[in-house]
């Protein structure tokens, strides 16, 4: 799992973003000390174990491994939606439950996102495509690469929860959030 260490420069707000999977689970770290989230880190932690408890003893490990790495102060993580299948929709599910444990047993604050609402706030439709959600993550984090997927999901979810923390979202739709204005997205972000 490819690590990038951050300079020490003063007090940093992290959020850590989390697109769980049971094959791979993508983390995206933004720093949020300003009101412009900055890139710090993304990547994937893939499973290599057969049985179900390993694999999530690796994503356990693989976060704790982060936390202990970045240090962030938050933690946000996708909502469960409905998988393909009852038994993926079960493995997805132990998989964010396996996260979310590790989280608080850190002593972060966990915050969770619906799909919609992530890619309603990256890109401002909910019914955007990953193709889609991966072109508003690299332009709006000026990044000089497209990140993989699963990455680019953990940091479209660590944008979604740095949008709320901006109180640029509110309670009523998309799993709980929604934008103040119709249409809103993360442009506004933009320098």
């Amino acid at each position: 799992m490819p690590i990038s260490h951050r300079p020490a420069i003063g007090p940093t707000m992290l959020i850590l973003g989390i697109d769980p999977g049971s094959r791979i689970t993508g983390y995206g770290v933004l720093d949020v000390s300003t009101s412009t989230p900055r890139y710090v880190a993304s990547g994937c932690i893939r499973i290599q174990a057969d049985s179900l408890a390993q694999k999530l003893a690796q994503i356990y490990a693989g976060v704790s491994e982060l936390i202990a790495v970045h240090r962030p102060t938050e933690f946000a993580i996708e909502q469960v939606f409905m998988a393909k299948n009852a038994d993926s929709a079960l493995k997805l599910g132990q998989a964010r439950g396996t996260a979310i444990v590790c989280a608080a047993n850190h002593g972060l604050p966990v915050s969770e996102y619906g799909p919609r609402q992530i890619k309603q706030a990256v890109t401002g439709s909910g019914s955007a495509d990953k193709a889609q959600v991966q072109h508003m993550v690299t332009a709006v984090l000026g990044l000089s690469a497209t990140p993989q997927a699963d990455a680019a999901d953990a940091l479209a979810i660590a944008l979604t929860h740095a949008h709320a923390r901006l109180g640029l979202l509110q309670a009523g739709s998309f799993g709980g959030h929604k934008s103040r204005k119709k249409g809103g997205s993360w442009r506004a972000f933009k320098p």
